[in-house]
């Protein structure tokens, strides 16, 4: 087994280097860049978001790399913009000095932020890994106790009507339920239960140890239900598909003739084989509830998680955050599938993938 994890941690650097070829490549050809909305904010400082946009458009393919008088600015200006942005080099050469200081982990500074970008990925880290610990805590928590509910008492009145109630939790929303949640609960028209936003309290500092933790437990709540109600339908149905199947075969008809009772059978011999489809799915969920899951839930409830500044950078074409967030998720994304293997083989050591290969 330490053979085979030593051979996964050296394919994350070329899996790594092909991803930010691709994705380096891809922003060389997109339009509107920072330059193009540097010059469209100056010069149409007064108009709206989708104006500048399309004013950065207009910029990228008539007024760069020509004198710009006519446009009020100076050709020497966007010279220096260009130096300022680090598109004086060729791409060949920007590429490779953002791989040299990827390697120390520097990410230099965000173009419009003005910050070091690791900073600002630590300031917004806490809001992501508290939404996705809590909420994938939750939905396993709940679901696989409940699917295996479910499974055992397949075609019974509770597993029609626990499934009605899983069907609709999935079908609706993220953001609606944040929002009825809101209103329902944070002061809106009904009870102001929960706070509105925010991670704590802006007295947190002055407050005892055990208060923090209330406070910070009082403004996570609504957040992480609303991020689990589709991941926990979702793994609801999963695992009792995946028990279901199992209780069906014949190993475990076999060892219910032998004299075992059914909850022997049933954690003994069926869980491990059900379980391994579930934790196939632990990356993705993690990955996809820290990148793109949030991103509603942290707008709705004001919450500068790593999501949020995620989606910003991309709009504002702040190609250090974009880099070094696409970068940080991928090698996250990678360590989390090893840590998924490492469990197959705890849940059942049958599992070798040294054999294998």
């Amino acid at each position: 087994m330490t053979g085979y994890i030593l051979r996964r941690l050296l394919l994350i650097i070329p899996t790594l280097l092909g991803i930010m070829i691709i994705n380096f490549a891809l922003v060389q050809g997109a339009p509107g860049g920072p330059i193009e909305q540097t010059l469209a904010q100056l010069t149409f400082e007064n108009a709206d978001a989708t104006s500048q946009f399309s004013n950065a458009l207009q910029f990228n393919n008539e007024c760069l790399g020509s004198y710009c008088g006519s446009q009020g600015l100076e050709q020497e200006f966007i010279d220096e913009l260009r130096v300022l942005y680090g598109f004086d080099k060729p791409p060949l050469q920007r590429f490779f000095l953002m791989l040299k200081s990827y390697i120390t982990f520097d990410f230099g500074e965000s173009f419009f932020k003005g910050r070091k970008v690791t900073s600002l990925i630590w300031e917004t880290l806490p809001v992501s890994i508290s939404l996705g610990l809590w909420s994938t805590l939750l939905v396993y928590f709940l679901s696989i106790p409940l699917g295996i509910a479910k499974a055992v008492r397949n075609g019974s009145k509770f597993d029609a009507w626990s499934s009605m109630a899983v069907i609709i939790g999935y079908a609706i929303p993220g953001f609606l339920l944040a929002i009825i949640m809101l209103i329902v609960f944070a002061g809106g028209s009904f009870w102001q239960i929960f706070p509105l936003s925010g991670l704590v309290s802006d007295n947190f500092s002055e407050l005892s140890w055990w208060r923090k933790i209330l406070d910070y437990l009082w403004h996570i709540t609504l957040p992480t239900i609303t991020l689990s109600i589709g991941g926990f339908a979702a793994l609801t149905i999963l695992t009792k598909n995946a028990f279901l199947e199992e209780i069906n075969k014949k190993y475990a008809w076999t060892a219910l003739c032998k004299g075992l009772s059914f909850r022997e059978v049933l954690y003994k011999h069926i869980f491990r084989n059900a379980m391994l489809l579930i934790i196939a799915g632990v990356p993705a969920l993690l990955v996809g509830v820290f990148l793109t899951g949030s991103l509603l839930i942290e707008i709705i409830f004001s919450l500068n998680g790593l999501g949020l500044l995620g989606f910003e950078a991309i709009v504002n074409r702040d190609y250090p955050v974009v880099f070094a967030s696409l970068y940080i998720f991928t090698l996250l994304g990678l360590l989390l599938k090893i840590v998924s293997d490492i469990t197959y083989t705890i849940i059942d050591p049958r599992i070798n993938f040294e054999s294998n290969e």
